[in-house]
C-alpha cells in the first residue's frame, strides 16, 4: 500500500524513473508490485509573490515497516531522483495506523 506523492517533478521525469524505482522498493519492502501507487502532483511555488522552482518533495503514507526499511527507501528515492537531474530531494513519510485505513469499508 505504500503512496508516494511527487511534488516538483514533471510527470515524465516521475514517469522515467517508475520502473526502476518500483524495482528497488519491491526488494526493500517485500510487498507486490501492484501495491505501490505514485502520483506526480502539480504544484507551484510561491514567494513573495513569484513563482519559484522547487527541489522534488516526496510524501510516503504507508504502515511502519522500522527505521531500517525506513532508512533504504529514503535512499532509493533519493538516488532515483538525484540521477533525474535533481541535487536536492526533500522526503517525509506519514505513518498510518492499521486500524485507521480501509479498503472496501474494513480496516486491515
Amino acid at each position: 500500500m505504500p503512496q508516494f506523492l511527487i511534488k516538483g517533478m514533471k510527470v515524465k521525469e516521475v514517469q522515467n524513473i517508475s520502473t526502476q524505482l518500483v524495482n528497488e522498493l519491491e526488494e526493500i519492502i517485500g510487498c507486490p508490485r501492484d501495491y505501490f501507487r505514485i502520483e506526480c502532483v502539480d504544484s507551484t511555488l510561491i514567494k513573495d509573490g513569484d513563482i519559484i522552482a522547487e527541489c522534488p518533495m516526496v510524501q510516503v503514507n504507508w504502515f511502519d515497516r522500522g527505521q531500517d526499511i525506513q532508512d533504504k527507501v529514503a535512499t532509493s528515492l533519493t538516488e532515483n531522483i538525484k540521477r533525474a537531474g535533481y541535487e536536492q530531494v526533500e522526503i517525509f513519510f506519514i505513518v498510518l495506523e492499521r486500524n485507521k485505513y480501509y479498503e472496501n469499508g474494513r480496516h486491515l
